[in-house]
């Protein structure tokens, strides 16, 4: 046992001092014990507090249209394909409300406001000139970053989305590679992998991560941000399956606390550098939410989510200032230096 304990230590002064932890290591990590689990979170903290501080990256989203998506996300009340789900259904909603969640997110202190549709990519002048219509009124009108999570982008449309003033994409992954044919066939893997390149190309700040607690193994939770960390991902958000009734996991069982805190503290162990923020299905972390930044978070997702309720952005905003963090309110910096 003193060995376990005398080898996360040393892969945690290997990190601090700028190296890295190999995938065999952390297929070891993810599979240690809850008796390992408060020394994982000490050395997650510390990597997290030596790459990137006490300042919290909070963003916002908003669910633009809803209902009828085009793809069979297993996970997903949204889905098409899904007849028995209670997913909302809804075409674009207005610029102006829009605009008007920016500023609340803003006054929340989130940094950045996405724009999140349904479907796969943008194919369409309607869904053009929506989204020119979008960026155009956040950009006026808020302070606030605007990113976007539209599904599917080939080169041309990333640059259209970026002149149209989008300056973040997010698409996540959703699993490992050998786990995906288990969440979604009407894409592909490669096809979220070049989405996040062409995005990148682009110049556009790229965030993409996954949902764990799908089905997939330990050791795809390595694959996913190992995946992560080869495509040079600078923002991760890590989301814990919510089963939604009418989906075909809507029979799996949520992630307990304990083994979501231990996934927090070895994605920072595989990804020290990263933002790496939690977002939906925070709220099976019970009384213990506070201690996602303990595991290594530094990053929250606040307010709603797609198609479930958050938690009260009062509560997040007092769980960060008891642990004295603060907001990371970098908005400005990002775009003079882009």
């Amino acid at each position: 046992m003193s060995e376990n304990y005398s080898l996360i230590d040393e892969i945690t002064q290997r990190i601090l001092n700028g190296g890295e932890m190999t995938s065999e290591e952390g297929r070891w990590m993810i599979h240690l014990d809850d008796d390992y689990l408060t020394w994982l979170m000490a050395g997650a903290d510390r990597i997290r507090r030596h790459f990137r501080g006490n300042k919290i990256e909070v963003c916002a989203i908003s669910n633009v249209r809803s209902g009828n998506c085009s793809e069979n996300c297993s996970f997903c009340s949204q889905s098409g394909h899904h007849k028995k789900t209670t997913s909302p259904t809804y075409d674009y909603i207005s610029s102006e409300k829009l605009v008007a969640q920016a500023k609340q997110a803003r006054e929340w202190g989130a940094s950045d406001f996405g724009v999140v549709s349904k479907g796969w990519g943008v194919r369409s002048d309607k869904e053009r000139s929506q989204l020119k219509e979008y960026f155009s009124e956040l950009k006026e009108h808020s302070e606030i970053g605007r990113c976007a999570s539209l599904g599917a982008l080939d080169r041309k449309t990333a640059d259209m989305l970026k002149e149209m003033g989008m300056e973040n994409y997010h698409h996540n992954l959703e699993s490992a590679e050998s786990f995906f044919d288990n969440v979604c066939t009407t894409h592909t893997y490669q096809e979220n992998i070049d989405t996040i390149r062409h995005a990148a190309e682009a110049g556009l700040r790229v965030c993409a991560g996954g949902i764990l607690g799908m089905g997939e193994s330990l050791d795809q939770r390595i694959e996913l941000a190992d995946t992560l960390r080869q495509l040079g991902i600078k923002s991760v958000p890590l989301n814990f399956l919510n089963p939604q009734d009418g989906t075909p996991f809507e029979q799996n069982t949520p992630m307990v606390p304990q083994e979501i805190l231990k996934s927090i503290a070895v994605f920072r162990y595989m990804l020290p550098q990263a933002e790496l923020r939690i977002a939906g299905g925070r709220q099976f972390l019970g009384d213990l939410q506070s201690m996602i930044f303990m595991a290594g978070a530094s990053g929250v997702m606040i307010g709603d989510y797609l198609t479930t309720a958050g938690r009260k952005v009062e509560q997040d905003i007092k769980m960060i200032q008891d642990l004295h963090l603060t907001p990371r309110e970098d908005t400005q910096q990002r775009r003079a230096s882009a």
